[in-house]
C-alpha cells in the first residue's frame, strides 16, 4: 500500500528482492491495488532497472505468483484491500494464504498442545472489571490491538510493590507512553479514550525487562526453501529503547545475536543451547502447524519470550515479516537467506507448475 506522497514502505527490500531475482532468472514487480488499469487485466509495475540503479514503471500484465507485503494502516487501507482481494483472488496465486487476528490465532494455536503450553494467557478484553482480576492474577498484563503490527497501540499494567500499578505504552504512531502510577479506581478512566472495546485483547505479560530495566524478546524467521521445506532461517534478539514496553526495531529497539542476549541473562552455554533447541522446535511445529491450519505459506515470523527460568513462550505470529534485525547484527550469509528464499520457493512452484503441464 502507498504511505503518503505515494511512497512504498519497503522499497529498500524490494530492491535487494529485484536484485537477487535477475541472478536466478524471476522478474520482481511491485504494485499497489491502486496500479491496477481501468481494464482490471493490466499494472502500472515499479521495476528496479540495475543498469541504471533506479526505479522505472511500466505497463504489464499480473505476475504468475504474488508475494504479499501489504500491511495496511487505517481503515481506508483495510477497505481498499479487501476489494482488490475480493476481485481478483479468483486468479491470482499467492505464495502465502492470509492467516487470522490476534485473538483468532491464539484460540486456533492453543488447539495444538505442544504449542499451547508456550502460549500466555491470553482473553478478549471484556472492560475493566475483568481486565483488573486478569492484572491481579498475573501482575504484568499487555493490552494489545487484535489486528495491529509493529508495536502500535500496546499498554503494559504491573501492579507495582506499593498501592497501585504502572501504566506504560506507546500509542498508535508507536509514541512511548512514559510510566505513570495509576489506582484502581482510575484504570477504566485511562482507558476510556483507548477504544478497546471488540478491538483489543488482554495478554499474561511474561518478565522481559533486562537488569537496566529494558525489555527485550527474539524473532526467529521460519522459511520455505527452493525445496519447499521449512527451514529455521535465522533468530535474533531485539532490546527495547528505555520507557518503551516494546522491542520492536521500527520503534527504536536495538538488534542483538541471541546468543550474545541469551549467555548475558542465564551465563551458561549448556542452558543456552537447551533453550535455543527448545525455541527452534517450537518455531518448526507453529510453521507447519499454520500451513496445516491455512494452507500454503511462504514464510512466518515468531516473537518469542524467554522467562527468567528458561522457558520460552509464544509472543507473537507475523505471516508478514521483516528481516532486518539480521542486517543489524551482521549475520550476513542469513540476511541474504531471508531474502533469497522466498524467490526460491517461488522459483521451486513455478517448476512445478510446469513439468504438470508437460
Amino acid at each position: 500500500m502507498y504511505l503518503e506522497e505515494r511512497k512504498l514502505e519497503e522499497l529498500s527490500f524490494f530492491r535487494k528482492l529485484s536484485i537477487y531475482g535477475q541472478k536466478m532468472g524471476i522478474e520482481v514487480l511491485v504494485f499497489t491495488p491502486d496500479d491496477i488499469h481501468a481494464s482490471k487485466s493490466r499494472i502500472q509495475a515499479l521495476y528496479y532497472n540495475t543498469a541504471a540503479r533506479k526505479w522505472q514503471r511500466k505497463w504489464t500484465y499480473f505476475p504468475e505468483l504474488i508475494y504479499d507485503r501489504c500491511r495496511y494502516h487505517g481503515m481506508e487501507n483495510y477497505r481498499k484491500i479487501s476489494r482488490f482481494r475480493s476481485q481478483y483472488n479468483r486468479r491470482l496465486k499467492y505464495l502465502s494464504n492470509p492467516l487470522a487476528n490476534k485473538w483468532s490465532m491464539h484460540q486456533i494455536l492453543s488447539e495444538n498442545e505442544e504449542i499451547a503450553s508456550h502460549l500466555p494467557a491470553t482473553v478478549r478484553y471484556n472492560g475493566s472489571k475483568e481486565l483488573i482480576q486478569f492484572l491481579k492474577k498475573y501482575q504484568r498484563i499487555y493490552l494489545k490491538p487484535r489486528s495491529g503490527t509493529g508495536g502500535r497501540g500496546i499498554i503494559r499494567l504491573q501492579m507495582t510493590h506499593g498501592s497501585g500499578f504502572l501504566m506504560q505504552g506507546r500509542d498508535q504512531n508507536r509514541h512511548i507512553i512514559r510510566p505513570q502510577r495509576v489506582y484502581e479506581m482510575q484504570i477504566s478512566a485511562k482507558l476510556s479514550t483507548w477504544k478497546l472495546n471488540d478491538r483489543y485483547i488482554v495478554q499474561q505479560g511474561i518478565p522481559l525487562s533486562l537488569k537496566d530495566g529494558r525489555v527485550h524478546d527474539f524473532r526467529m524467521l521460519v522459511q520455505k526453501n527452493g525445496k519447499g521445506e521449512w527451514e529455521i532461517t535465522g533468530c535474533a534478539g531485539r532490546v527495547g529503547p528505555r520507557n518503551s514496553v516494546t522491542s520492536n526495531l521500527h520503534g527504536g529497539g536495538t538488534a542483538v545475536p541471541m546468543d550474545t542476549l541469551l549467555l548475558l541473562r542465564f551465563e551458561n552455554q549448556a542452558k543456552v543451547e537447551e533453550i535455543k533447541e527448545e525455541a527452534y522446535k517450537l518455531g518448526m511445529n507453529v510453521a507447519e502447524f499454520i500451513e496445516k491450519k491455512f494452507g500454503q505459506q511462504v514464510e512466518i515470523g515468531i516473537d518469542l519470550a524467554i522467562d527468567p527460568k528458561g522457558k520460552v513462550w509464544l509472543l507473537e505470529v507475523n505471516p508478514k515479516p521483516s528481516r532486518e534485525v539480521f542486517h543489524k547484527i551482521g549475520e550476513t550469509e542469513t540476511y541474504r537467506k531471508a531474502i533469497t528464499r522466498p524467490l526460491e520457493y517461488a522459483s521451486w512452484l513455478m517448476k512445478r507448475k510446469k513439468s504438470k503441464k508437460e
